[in-house]
């Protein structure tokens, strides 16, 4: 069995190291034809295809919507049933199909051709009828299946999902998609609580223990208590944050005379910040590698929220 494991992976690896070879040659070019076609289309990237083709250009069509171009995937056979109202003049056609000689595709390549809709055939036989039919036709290197009666679509669907992806990246490298806009289209699961910003989860306006220099400790601890973060922020005249105030500075100076002493003779100066932009995920970073459990959220020097460890673990971010 073990054997078996290795053969499939070494066929495999094969057939994508003809894929990278076809890639610096003529199927580089096409590749760059049909990104710039689906860049500059108006409407949706349709991705229409059979069988294990068909479950490909499924996830090929989610991960293009996921990443910033507008798709959606046809089924082949429902398309002759109505489902070819979803394609309009705006659109771009993307069919897989292996051999090229689907005939479940003869009525999509039909309405294409008829109501000018741009046509990418992704196909090892550029002879086919898919091949001859596209108007830029992406063919894929011939590979050995890895299966051992050379039957089940392996390796084959392997490099049409390799292709696939690495249109959808140059896509999204092309439009600049940040990951900013990536957490739009990915607000749910693990995934989006690593987009999150110190933004989305900071605490802010009254929420904020904050008091000015030369607030009496006394005024200070009312403020920490309060507001329930185990620190009080200190700010200058012109709304700086200068220091913090955390339960640590108050035990190192516990005596008698700390109530009546001025916040500023008590604060640690120069606490450690974040920007409300930067990424939740890196706040939790710091916070760790600075063994703090709260942080003052700080745009141009003055505190805009605050920010408690528990916040960003309650979303999901580790």
């Amino acid at each position: 069995m073990k054997m078996g494991l290795l053969r499939t992976v070494a066929i495999e690896s094969q057939a994508m190291g003809a894929l990278a070879e076809a890639l610096r040659g003529h199927l580089g070019d096409e590749t760059s034809r049909a990104v710039a076609a689906m860049e500059v289309a108006r409407g949706r990237v349709i991705v229409t295809g059979m069988g294990k083709s068909g479950h490909i250009g499924r996830k090929l069509a989610a991960t293009f919507a996921s990443t910033g171009t507008p798709s959606l995937f046809l089924h082949a056979a429902e398309a002759s049933h109505g489902d070819l109202g979803m394609v309009t003049p705006d659109d771009v056609l993307l069919a897989i199909s292996w051999s090229g000689e689907t005939a479940e595709l003869s009525d999509i390549i039909a309405y294409a051709k008829r109501f000018a809709v741009p046509l990418i055939g992704m196909t090892c036989n550029e002879a086919s009828a898919l091949g001859r039919a596209a108007d830029i036709v992406l063919q894929l290197p011939r590979v050995e299946e890895a299966c051992p009666n050379k039957l089940a679509p392996t390796s084959s669907t392997l490099v049409q999902l390799a292709l696939g992806d690495a249109l959808a990246i140059a896509l999204l490298e092309r439009r600049g998609f940040s990951p900013s806009d990536f957490r739009i289209f990915h607000p749910g699961g693990k995934l989006g609580a690593r987009l999150l910003k110190v933004a989305d989860l900071m605490h802010v306006g009254e929420t904020m223990p904050l008091v000015a220099l030369g607030t009496p400790m006394s005024a200070t601890l009312i403020e920490m208590t309060g507001k329930r973060f185990g620190c009080c922020g200190v700010v200058d005249a012109q709304g700086a944050l200068v220091g913090i105030v955390t339960d640590g500075d108050l035990r190192r100076r516990m005596g008698g005379e700390l109530l009546d002493r001025r916040v500023e003779t008590v604060m640690t100066p120069n606490p450690r910040v974040v920007r409300p932009d930067e990424l939740a995920s890196a706040a939790l970073g710091m916070m760790n590698r600075g063994q703090v459990t709260v942080v003052f959220v700080v745009a141009e020097h003055a505190p805009v929220g605050i920010l408690h460890i528990h916040d960003v673990l309650r979303a999901g971010v580790a």
